[in-house]
């Protein structure tokens, strides 16, 4: 079983950063044994992803529109991720999301919604223009 909780959401002016953070707890395997994604929820549209990262690190992914603003990282000592969000729009308004799927030694980049099965609560981020 795993546990997410995100955190670091809030209100910023266009071109500010934020850092969201997702603490994991997992009931069996360590979390290395897990890919992870960011996902978020703009009102009256789909979820899309965002970002994802492999179970090591080596490997990111990044939709179009956040290429060069965002970053993934994670911490598997910690049992933590991150996405920094640097040059914020307002089109990036959204509840965000962490997301995590078991994959044990696969290091594939796994970015669809469907690759995952546990999923956060999610956190608000808004950007004011």
């Amino acid at each position: 079983q795993v546990q997410l909780v995100e955190s670091g959401g809030g209100l910023v002016q266009a071109g500010g950063s934020l850092r969201l953070s997702c603490a994991a707890t997992f009931s069996s395997y360590d979390m290395d044994n897990y890919a992870v994604g960011w996902f978020r929820q703009a009102p009256r549209k789909e979820r899309e992803s965002v970002a994802a990262i492999s179970r090591t690190g080596g490997i990111t992914y990044y939709v179009d529109s956040v290429k060069g603003r965002f970053t993934i990282s994670r911490d598997n000592a910690k049992n933590m991720v991150y996405l920094q969000m640097n040059s914020l729009k307002p089109e990036d308004t959204a509840v965000y999301y962490c997301a995590a799927q078991f994959v044990r030694y696969d290091s594939g980049i796994y970015y669809r919604e469907e690759n995952y099965g546990s999923w956060g609560q999610g956190t608000q981020v808004t950007v004011s223009s």
